[in-house]
Protein backbone atom coordinates (compact mmCIF):
# COMPACT_ATOMS: atom_id res chain seq x y z
CA UNK A 1 0.00 0.00 0.00
CA UNK A 2 1.40 3.15 -1.32
CA UNK A 3 1.24 5.67 1.82
CA UNK A 4 -0.46 9.20 1.07
CA UNK A 5 -0.46 12.10 2.82
CA UNK A 6 -2.57 12.18 5.55
CA UNK A 7 -3.52 15.62 6.09
CA UNK A 8 -5.35 16.80 9.09
CA UNK A 9 -3.14 14.77 10.92
CA UNK A 10 -0.59 11.47 10.91
CA UNK A 11 -1.51 7.65 10.96
CA UNK A 12 -0.17 4.83 11.61
CA UNK A 13 -0.61 0.45 11.23
CA UNK A 14 -0.29 -1.92 13.98
CA UNK A 15 0.23 -5.60 13.81
CA UNK A 16 -3.39 -7.35 16.04
CA UNK A 17 -4.09 -10.68 16.65
CA UNK A 18 -7.87 -10.96 15.93
CA UNK A 19 -10.22 -13.42 16.97
CA UNK A 20 -10.17 -15.57 13.96
CA UNK A 21 -6.64 -15.95 14.02
CA UNK A 22 -5.63 -13.18 11.10
CA UNK A 23 -2.86 -10.79 12.46
CA UNK A 24 -2.83 -7.96 10.48
CA UNK A 25 -4.75 -4.95 11.74
CA UNK A 26 -5.32 -1.35 11.77
CA UNK A 27 -5.53 1.73 13.80
CA UNK A 28 -5.29 5.27 13.43
CA UNK A 29 -6.61 8.62 15.68
CA UNK A 30 -9.88 10.39 15.13
CA UNK A 31 -8.76 12.61 12.01
CA UNK A 32 -11.12 14.09 9.66
CA UNK A 33 -10.05 15.42 5.87
CA UNK A 34 -9.68 19.22 5.65
CA UNK A 35 -8.64 21.30 2.85
CA UNK A 36 -10.15 24.04 0.57
CA UNK A 37 -13.69 25.23 1.85
CA UNK A 38 -16.04 23.41 -0.14
CA UNK A 39 -18.01 25.03 -3.73
CA UNK A 40 -21.41 26.63 -2.39
CA UNK A 41 -24.34 24.23 -3.64
CA UNK A 42 -27.93 24.21 -3.62
CA UNK A 43 -29.66 21.37 -2.43
CA UNK A 44 -30.31 19.96 -5.85
CA UNK A 45 -26.34 20.36 -6.08
CA UNK A 46 -25.92 18.46 -2.78
CA UNK A 47 -28.09 15.53 -3.85
CA UNK A 48 -26.39 15.34 -7.54
CA UNK A 49 -23.28 15.34 -5.79
CA UNK A 50 -24.07 12.29 -3.48
CA UNK A 51 -25.58 10.80 -6.60
CA UNK A 52 -22.78 10.40 -8.46
CA UNK A 53 -20.58 9.46 -5.34
CA UNK A 54 -23.10 6.44 -4.74
CA UNK A 55 -23.12 5.48 -8.22
CA UNK A 56 -18.81 4.93 -8.52
CA UNK A 57 -19.56 1.25 -7.66
CA UNK A 58 -21.34 0.64 -10.46
CA UNK A 59 -18.87 2.52 -12.55
CA UNK A 60 -16.21 0.09 -10.89
CA UNK A 61 -18.47 -2.92 -12.45
CA UNK A 62 -18.25 -1.20 -15.83
CA UNK A 63 -14.78 -0.68 -15.59
CA UNK A 64 -13.98 -4.51 -15.55
CA UNK A 65 -10.77 -4.21 -13.62
CA UNK A 66 -7.90 -1.69 -12.20
CA UNK A 67 -4.86 -1.86 -10.84
CA UNK A 68 -4.50 -0.81 -6.95
CA UNK A 69 -2.17 1.08 -4.80
CA UNK A 70 -3.43 1.17 -1.33
CA UNK A 71 -2.16 2.92 2.11
CA UNK A 72 -3.73 2.24 5.81
CA UNK A 73 -2.37 4.46 8.21
CA UNK A 74 -2.87 3.99 11.79
CA UNK A 75 -2.41 6.04 15.32
CA UNK A 76 -3.25 4.29 18.42
CA UNK A 77 -2.06 4.98 22.05
CA UNK A 78 0.79 7.61 20.78
CA UNK A 79 1.97 4.44 18.34
CA UNK A 80 2.29 4.86 14.68
CA UNK A 81 2.09 2.75 11.63
CA UNK A 82 1.41 2.41 7.89
CA UNK A 83 0.49 -0.43 5.71
CA UNK A 84 1.35 -0.36 2.23
CA UNK A 85 -0.13 -2.89 -0.76
CA UNK A 86 -0.10 -2.69 -4.57
CA UNK A 87 -1.71 -5.36 -7.22
CA UNK A 88 -4.56 -5.40 -9.08
CA UNK A 89 -8.91 -6.19 -8.87
CA UNK A 90 -11.33 -7.90 -10.91
CA UNK A 91 -14.61 -6.40 -10.38
CA UNK A 92 -16.48 -8.65 -12.63
CA UNK A 93 -15.53 -11.67 -10.20
CA UNK A 94 -14.91 -9.39 -6.87
CA UNK A 95 -11.07 -10.77 -6.42
CA UNK A 96 -8.42 -9.19 -6.14
CA UNK A 97 -4.51 -10.45 -4.87
CA UNK A 98 -1.94 -7.36 -2.95
CA UNK A 99 1.62 -7.36 -2.16
CA UNK A 100 1.11 -5.37 1.40
CA UNK A 101 4.30 -4.53 3.03
CA UNK A 102 4.33 -4.07 6.44
CA UNK A 103 6.52 -1.78 9.15
CA UNK A 104 8.84 -2.98 11.23
CA UNK A 105 8.96 -2.78 15.11
CA UNK A 106 10.76 1.04 14.81
CA UNK A 107 6.99 1.87 12.54
CA UNK A 108 9.79 1.88 9.15
CA UNK A 109 7.70 -0.10 6.20
CA UNK A 110 9.20 -3.25 4.75
CA UNK A 111 12.05 -2.92 7.43
CA UNK A 112 12.85 -6.87 7.24
CA UNK A 113 9.56 -8.68 6.96
CA UNK A 114 8.70 -10.71 4.12
CA UNK A 115 5.43 -8.90 2.45
CA UNK A 116 2.46 -10.28 2.62
CA UNK A 117 0.58 -11.71 -0.48
CA UNK A 118 -3.43 -11.58 0.36
CA UNK A 119 -5.97 -12.78 -2.43
CA UNK A 120 -9.20 -10.78 -1.76
CA UNK A 121 -12.55 -12.94 -2.53
CA UNK A 122 -16.40 -12.48 -2.22
CA UNK A 123 -16.70 -13.74 1.46
CA UNK A 124 -12.93 -14.71 1.98
CA UNK A 125 -9.70 -13.04 2.63
CA UNK A 126 -6.59 -15.48 2.29
CA UNK A 127 -3.01 -14.49 3.33
CA UNK A 128 0.08 -16.21 2.62
CA UNK A 129 3.55 -15.13 4.43
CA UNK A 130 1.45 -14.68 7.27
CA UNK A 131 4.55 -15.42 9.88
CA UNK A 132 3.56 -16.52 13.25
CA UNK A 133 3.71 -20.27 13.00
CA UNK A 134 2.52 -20.98 9.39
CA UNK A 135 4.20 -22.82 7.02
CA UNK A 136 5.84 -20.17 4.30
CA UNK A 137 3.96 -22.50 1.36
CA UNK A 138 0.93 -22.42 3.51
CA UNK A 139 -2.43 -19.67 2.80
CA UNK A 140 -4.67 -18.31 5.78
CA UNK A 141 -8.18 -18.33 5.05
CA UNK A 142 -10.67 -16.39 7.12
CA UNK A 143 -14.30 -15.62 6.67
CA UNK A 144 -14.45 -11.80 6.16
CA UNK A 145 -17.92 -12.01 7.37
CA UNK A 146 -16.72 -12.92 10.73
CA UNK A 147 -14.82 -10.58 11.54
CA UNK A 148 -16.29 -7.50 13.42
CA UNK A 149 -15.08 -5.25 10.65
CA UNK A 150 -16.10 -6.98 7.80
CA UNK A 151 -12.35 -6.77 6.56
CA UNK A 152 -12.58 -3.16 6.08
CA UNK A 153 -9.53 -2.78 8.44
CA UNK A 154 -8.31 -5.75 9.25
CA UNK A 155 -6.47 -7.38 6.57
CA UNK A 156 -4.31 -4.31 5.78
CA UNK A 157 -5.63 -3.45 3.22
CA UNK A 158 -9.74 -2.16 2.48
CA UNK A 159 -11.01 -4.25 -0.19
CA UNK A 160 -11.43 -2.10 -3.45
CA UNK A 161 -14.92 -2.77 -3.81
CA UNK A 162 -15.73 -3.04 -0.35
CA UNK A 163 -14.40 0.61 -0.43
CA UNK A 164 -16.76 1.64 -3.25
CA UNK A 165 -19.62 -0.17 -1.90
CA UNK A 166 -19.25 1.77 1.20
CA UNK A 167 -20.00 4.99 -0.44
CA UNK A 168 -23.10 3.69 -1.31
CA UNK A 169 -24.10 5.15 1.93
CA UNK A 170 -23.38 8.86 1.23
CA UNK A 171 -24.92 11.56 2.53
CA UNK A 172 -23.80 15.34 3.06
CA UNK A 173 -21.56 15.43 0.24
CA UNK A 174 -20.12 18.58 -1.11
CA UNK A 175 -17.93 19.59 -4.10
CA UNK A 176 -15.10 20.38 -4.21
CA UNK A 177 -14.24 21.14 -7.53
CA UNK A 178 -12.32 20.00 -10.48
CA UNK A 179 -8.21 18.76 -10.14
CA UNK A 180 -5.72 16.62 -11.75
CA UNK A 181 -4.96 13.69 -10.15
CA UNK A 182 -1.93 11.46 -11.87
CA UNK A 183 -2.29 13.39 -15.08
CA UNK A 184 -6.55 12.77 -15.37
CA UNK A 185 -8.92 15.23 -14.46
CA UNK A 186 -11.65 14.45 -11.45
CA UNK A 187 -14.17 15.86 -9.71
CA UNK A 188 -13.32 15.82 -6.10
CA UNK A 189 -16.01 15.40 -3.05
CA UNK A 190 -16.60 15.26 0.55
CA UNK A 191 -18.67 13.89 2.55
CA UNK A 192 -20.03 11.16 5.37
CA UNK A 193 -21.44 7.77 4.26
CA UNK A 194 -23.54 5.47 6.78
CA UNK A 195 -22.00 1.80 7.33
CA UNK A 196 -25.39 0.48 7.86
CA UNK A 197 -27.33 2.40 4.61
CA UNK A 198 -24.77 0.99 2.43
CA UNK A 199 -25.08 -2.32 3.97
CA UNK A 200 -28.69 -2.07 3.25
CA UNK A 201 -28.54 -1.26 -0.35
CA UNK A 202 -24.81 -3.07 -1.14
CA UNK A 203 -24.53 -5.81 -3.77
CA UNK A 204 -24.97 -9.32 -2.70
CA UNK A 205 -21.43 -10.02 -3.01
CA UNK A 206 -20.85 -7.42 -0.30
CA UNK A 207 -23.14 -7.22 1.91
CA UNK A 208 -22.16 -9.58 4.25
CA UNK A 209 -18.87 -7.88 5.13
CA UNK A 210 -20.77 -4.07 5.53
CA UNK A 211 -22.89 -6.33 7.57
CA UNK A 212 -20.68 -7.56 9.99
CA UNK A 213 -18.91 -3.89 9.75
CA UNK A 214 -21.95 -2.51 11.52
CA UNK A 215 -20.91 -3.78 14.88
CA UNK A 216 -17.43 -3.13 14.31
CA UNK A 217 -16.76 0.47 14.69
CA UNK A 218 -17.87 2.88 17.40
CA UNK A 219 -20.09 4.65 15.11
CA UNK A 220 -21.58 4.32 11.40
CA UNK A 221 -20.59 7.44 10.12
CA UNK A 222 -17.61 7.31 8.10
CA UNK A 223 -15.71 10.61 6.50
CA UNK A 224 -14.23 10.43 3.44
CA UNK A 225 -12.72 12.28 0.31
CA UNK A 226 -13.38 10.77 -3.32
CA UNK A 227 -12.27 11.25 -6.60
CA UNK A 228 -13.94 10.51 -9.36
CA UNK A 229 -13.26 10.70 -13.16
CA UNK A 230 -14.93 11.95 -16.29
CA UNK A 231 -16.67 8.51 -16.61
CA UNK A 232 -18.09 8.29 -12.84
CA UNK A 233 -15.28 5.39 -11.73
CA UNK A 234 -13.21 6.12 -8.53
CA UNK A 235 -9.92 6.87 -8.94
CA UNK A 236 -8.80 7.93 -5.41
CA UNK A 237 -11.22 7.42 -1.76
CA UNK A 238 -9.91 8.01 1.63
CA UNK A 239 -11.86 6.83 4.29
CA UNK A 240 -11.31 7.19 8.48
CA UNK A 241 -12.63 4.81 10.51
CA UNK A 242 -13.49 4.46 14.34
CA UNK A 243 -13.50 2.14 17.23
CA UNK A 244 -12.38 1.49 20.83
CA UNK A 245 -9.80 -0.99 20.76
CA UNK A 246 -9.28 -1.55 24.56
CA UNK A 247 -7.61 2.11 23.93
CA UNK A 248 -8.78 5.16 26.34
CA UNK A 249 -9.29 7.37 23.47
CA UNK A 250 -9.85 4.67 20.87
CA UNK A 251 -8.48 4.20 17.71
CA UNK A 252 -9.12 5.36 13.81
CA UNK A 253 -7.84 4.52 11.01
CA UNK A 254 -7.01 6.38 7.88
CA UNK A 255 -7.65 3.84 4.89
CA UNK A 256 -6.81 5.07 0.75
CA UNK A 257 -7.23 3.43 -2.20
CA UNK A 258 -5.88 4.23 -5.51
CA UNK A 259 -7.15 3.08 -8.73
CA UNK A 260 -6.11 3.40 -12.21
CA UNK A 261 -5.18 1.56 -15.59
CA UNK A 262 -8.98 0.59 -15.76
CA UNK A 263 -9.28 -2.14 -18.44
CA UNK A 264 -6.17 -4.01 -17.82
CA UNK A 265 -6.05 -7.52 -17.36
CA UNK A 266 -5.77 -8.74 -13.46
CA UNK A 267 -5.71 -12.84 -13.02
CA UNK A 268 -6.34 -13.81 -9.70
CA UNK A 269 -6.49 -17.74 -9.28
CA UNK A 270 -7.91 -18.68 -5.26
CA UNK A 271 -5.48 -21.06 -3.60
CA UNK A 272 -5.85 -24.50 -3.65
CA UNK A 273 -7.47 -26.39 -0.83
CA UNK A 274 -4.41 -28.39 -0.08
CA UNK A 275 -2.43 -25.51 0.68
CA UNK A 276 -4.82 -23.77 3.27
CA UNK A 277 -3.21 -23.93 6.59
CA UNK A 278 -5.73 -25.35 8.93
CA UNK A 279 -3.38 -25.21 12.04
CA UNK A 280 -3.25 -23.21 15.48
CA UNK A 281 -2.37 -19.54 14.11
CA UNK A 282 0.20 -17.83 16.64
CA UNK A 283 -0.21 -14.16 17.31
CA UNK A 284 2.10 -11.82 14.97
CA UNK A 285 6.03 -11.36 15.68
CA UNK A 286 6.65 -8.14 17.68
Amino acid sequence: MVVQEWRGGGAVVVAVACGTGLAVGLLTTGCSPDGAAAVDQEPSGRAAAAAEVRGSAAALLRAGSARVRTSMETVSGGTRVAIRGTGGYDFATSTGRLRVVLPDPAGRTGGGHQPVTEILAPGALFMKNRGAGVPADKWVRVATASLSDGNLVTGGATDPLAAAELLRGAREVTYQGEERLDGVRVRHYRGTTDIQTAAQVASPRMRPALVAAEQGFTTDAVPFEVYLDEDGRLRKVRQWFRYANGAPKGAAVTSTTELSDFGTRVVVRLPDERDIYAGKIASPAP
